[in-house]
Protein backbone atom coordinates (compact mmCIF):
# COMPACT_ATOMS: atom_id res chain seq x y z
CA UNK A 1 0.00 0.00 0.00
CA UNK A 2 1.36 3.40 -0.95
CA UNK A 3 0.47 6.59 0.90
CA UNK A 4 1.20 10.17 0.05
CA UNK A 5 2.21 12.74 2.63
CA UNK A 6 0.47 16.06 2.36
CA UNK A 7 2.49 19.01 3.55
CA UNK A 8 0.45 21.36 5.68
CA UNK A 9 1.24 24.16 8.05
CA UNK A 10 -0.62 23.53 11.27
CA UNK A 11 -0.97 26.19 13.97
CA UNK A 12 1.42 24.19 16.17
CA UNK A 13 4.11 24.34 13.48
CA UNK A 14 3.81 28.10 13.22
CA UNK A 15 5.34 30.58 15.66
CA UNK A 16 3.82 29.93 19.08
CA UNK A 17 4.15 33.46 20.40
CA UNK A 18 5.56 34.65 23.67
CA UNK A 19 5.00 32.59 26.81
CA UNK A 20 5.47 33.55 30.46
CA UNK A 21 7.22 31.12 32.79
CA UNK A 22 7.78 30.79 36.52
CA UNK A 23 10.33 28.27 37.81
CA UNK A 24 11.10 27.72 41.48
CA UNK A 25 14.05 25.54 42.49
CA UNK A 26 15.35 24.35 45.85
CA UNK A 27 18.53 22.54 46.88
CA UNK A 28 20.01 21.60 50.27
CA UNK A 29 22.88 23.87 51.21
CA UNK A 30 24.94 23.91 54.43
CA UNK A 31 22.48 23.93 57.33
CA UNK A 32 19.46 24.86 55.20
CA UNK A 33 18.30 25.27 51.65
CA UNK A 34 18.88 27.53 48.66
CA UNK A 35 15.55 28.43 47.07
CA UNK A 36 15.16 30.64 44.02
CA UNK A 37 12.31 31.65 41.72
CA UNK A 38 12.86 32.74 38.12
CA UNK A 39 10.18 34.43 36.01
CA UNK A 40 10.38 35.90 32.53
CA UNK A 41 9.07 35.47 29.01
CA UNK A 42 10.29 33.10 26.32
CA UNK A 43 9.31 32.59 22.69
CA UNK A 44 9.36 28.88 21.82
CA UNK A 45 10.62 27.77 18.44
CA UNK A 46 8.19 26.02 16.11
CA UNK A 47 7.80 22.44 17.28
CA UNK A 48 8.98 23.12 20.85
CA UNK A 49 7.00 21.46 23.61
CA UNK A 50 6.52 22.22 27.31
CA UNK A 51 9.12 19.51 28.00
CA UNK A 52 11.66 21.20 25.70
CA UNK A 53 11.16 24.54 27.43
CA UNK A 54 11.28 22.97 30.91
CA UNK A 55 14.58 21.22 30.14
CA UNK A 56 16.08 24.35 28.56
CA UNK A 57 15.11 26.53 31.52
CA UNK A 58 16.50 24.09 34.10
CA UNK A 59 19.73 23.77 32.13
CA UNK A 60 20.04 27.54 31.66
CA UNK A 61 19.46 28.27 35.34
CA UNK A 62 22.04 25.65 36.36
CA UNK A 63 24.62 27.13 33.97
CA UNK A 64 24.04 30.65 35.28
CA UNK A 65 23.75 29.52 38.92
CA UNK A 66 25.94 26.44 39.51
CA UNK A 67 24.78 26.20 43.12
CA UNK A 68 21.33 25.23 41.74
CA UNK A 69 22.58 22.40 39.50
CA UNK A 70 20.43 19.29 40.07
CA UNK A 71 18.05 21.26 42.31
CA UNK A 72 14.54 20.06 43.03
CA UNK A 73 11.76 21.77 41.10
CA UNK A 74 9.14 23.11 43.50
CA UNK A 75 7.04 24.88 40.87
CA UNK A 76 6.93 25.24 37.08
CA UNK A 77 4.42 27.15 34.98
CA UNK A 78 4.51 27.97 31.27
CA UNK A 79 1.55 29.67 29.63
CA UNK A 80 0.85 31.92 26.65
CA UNK A 81 1.60 35.52 27.59
CA UNK A 82 -1.68 36.92 26.32
CA UNK A 83 -4.59 38.19 28.36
Amino acid sequence: MTTQAQQTTSPAAQQQGTHHFVLTLQKPHSAGFVTATFANTITPLPGDTRAHIYEALCKGVAQANPELANANVLFFSLEPNGL
